[in-house]
């Protein structure tokens, strides 16, 4: 196979353009070849010359001669090995594998091991995606909060209610990023998820995709239960063997995949008191902050608005006096800021965005790191309680509604009066508020900082009317569960896997380590 990396061609190219570029690269006519795109990147440098930049493979033949005729350092040949999943490992399996969770780690996790004739039964706290739905837009509405089934639990995760970013950073050597998208793509996902720089998948379509994800695993021999909360875990001398659903149920467990997402809180709870090893972690809190998009995309494509891109997204770090970094988060290019809270008495927000990505603003999340160090308090769930300390904060200084401010007055520390030019688009009530008074003095000085300097690098970042809602407190998990070179946790038997367990940062990170997950059983136990 031939790779072709940067092939450049105007944003507004068509298919017979890109195709008749890739000929002329390899001085082939068109008809003698196939070619599969690999990565698409978009190059703003000029506004008024923007380009996609391609890395694509082709098939053709003859390669090695062609290759070596067209002496061109953009061109190399290469072999890409693909995925392969371990066979099944000898020791035997007295029941199926339970997954608790049906987010991106447990999907995966439970996806691979029913493709692989393992028949895990997976539990899920909360609804079905289409009955979760109307339950989170009742919340939105109406304020009923159900503690079990909202935006950061049932079928999909707490990123099922989000922008759907598809892209991470972690390294994969082995492919499962790859495997992560042609799931997608296999369950209903636009083609373009496999080669775009940033994809993503809008809340409207990340429904219907993890609903065909399981009624996959049913069709191959998996299960699934909801409304079905993991209240204990029982073991003898080190080794699982029952696990208790909904403080009643008893259910025989010889392997138990803990995919329980970032907001388990009173699941890490029942683990810490069972005796799982676990440790706080650093993770990131803040604000949400909103701009009109059209000014987001004049600054990033020199237009405000541009059909062959659509809304433009960012990405901003600064580096502050006090020694904290800044940094923006989830962002949700014509998106949503959205009540996301899943405890009563206590107020979280997130960001979301549909496939459209057309809502009027842009939000992105305005955090800063948070250590064991500013936790206070004892235990490995320090960071749970620092994290109930803000949205508590947050509840009462919005009565259950989200605290909005302009940044102005954030700069002022006074409650703000009444909206500027910006518009909240926002899923949930909202009320005017000094969302400052929320955050520790160090997190708040920072963001305002931060702001100040992005404002140097986006024109109108810091603009007086911006606005900023919060508390942003649920970036990451607050604890690591930890596991040995088995994966396993010191209880034989139960694996930590996913954003909960501490070993991923999205939608992608998870559902690759929910793969790792079950490999790591494929190769130790016969499946059925």
């Amino acid at each position: 196979m031939i790779r072709i990396s940067q092939l450049k061609l105007p944003v507004s190219h068509t298919k017979e353009q890109l195709e008749k570029k890739i000929g002329k690269v390899l001085k082939s006519p068109s008809a003698s070849f196939s070619y599969e795109i690999r990565k698409q990147s978009l190059d703003c440098r000029h506004k008024n010359d923007k380009m996609f930049v391609y890395t694509i493979d082709v098939k053709i033949k003859d390669e090695q001669k062609i290759a070596k005729k067209v002496n061109n350092n953009n061109i190399m040949l290469i072999s890409e090995k693909p995925y392969v999943f371990p066979e099944p490992g000898q020791e035997p399996l007295s029941c199926p594998p339970v997954v608790i969770g049906s987010g991106p780690a447990g999907l995966f996790c439970g996806w691979y091991l029913a493709k692989a004739g393992y028949k895990p039964l997976i539990l899920e706290r909360g609804e079905e995606a289409d009955k979760r739905q109307k339950t989170v837009e009742n919340f939105w509405k109406n304020g009923i909060l159900d503690p079990d089934s909202n935006v950061q639990f049932g079928e999909g995760g707490a990123g099922t209610f989000s922008d759907g970013k598809l892209n991470t950073l972690v390294k994969d050597p082995y492919g499962r990023n790859h495997e992560v998208l042609k799931r997608f793509v296999e369950a209903g996902a636009p083609e373009e998820i496999l080669y775009q720089q940033k994809p993503h998948l809008g809340t409207d379509v990340l429904i219907g995709i993890v609903e065909k994800m399981r009624h996959d695993i049913e069709a191959m021999g998996g299960s699934f239960r909801f409304r079905a909360k993991v209240t204990d875990l029982r073991f003898e001398k080190g080794v699982l063997k029952e696990i208790q659903v909904n403080d009643r149920e008893i259910i025989p467990a010889q392997v138990c995949v803990l995919a329980v997402g970032h907001s388990a809180r009173d699941t890490f709870e029942m683990l810490y008191r069972r005796g799982l090893y676990m440790e706080p972690k650093a993770f990131a809190v803040g604000l949400r902050i909103e701009h009109p998009q059209s000014m987001i995309n004049m600054d990033l494509y020199g237009e405000e608005e541009n059909e062959f891109l659509g809304a433009a997204a960012y990405k901003v770090t600064h580096k502050c006096e006090n020694g904290r970094g800044v940094y923006s988060f989830c962002m949700c290019p014509g998106g949503y800021v959205v009540n996301a809270s899943s405890e009563p008495g206590r107020l979280a927000v997130n960001g979301m965005s549909y496939q459209a990505r057309d809502s009027r603003n842009a939000n992105s999340a305005m955090i800063v790191t948070v250590t064991p160090e500013d936790f206070g308090g004892e235990g490995p769930l320090r960071g749970v309680e620092f994290q109930r300390k803000l949205e508590r904060k947050a509840w009462e200084l919005g009565q259950g509604k989200i605290p909005v401010q302009l940044f102005g007055d954030y700069c002022k520390n006074q409650t703000s009066t009444a909206l500027g030019e910006v518009v909240p688009c926002m899923k949930g009530e909202y009320v005017l508020a000094n969302v400052r008074s929320v955050l520790p003095k160090a997190v708040g000085d920072s963001i305002e900082e931060g702001i100040r300097s992005f404002g140097k690098r986006i024109t109108g970042f810091d603009r007086e009317d911006a606005l900023l809602s919060g508390v942003e407190s649920r970036t990451s998990s607050p604890v690591r569960i930890t596991r040995d070179s088995e994966l396993l946790s010191n209880i034989q038997g139960v694996y930590p896997c996913g954003e909960g367990a501490g070993y991923a940062g999205g939608i992608t990170s998870a559902a690759m380590d929910g793969i790792k997950i079950a490999e790591t059983i494929s190769k130790k136990y016969r499946n059925f």
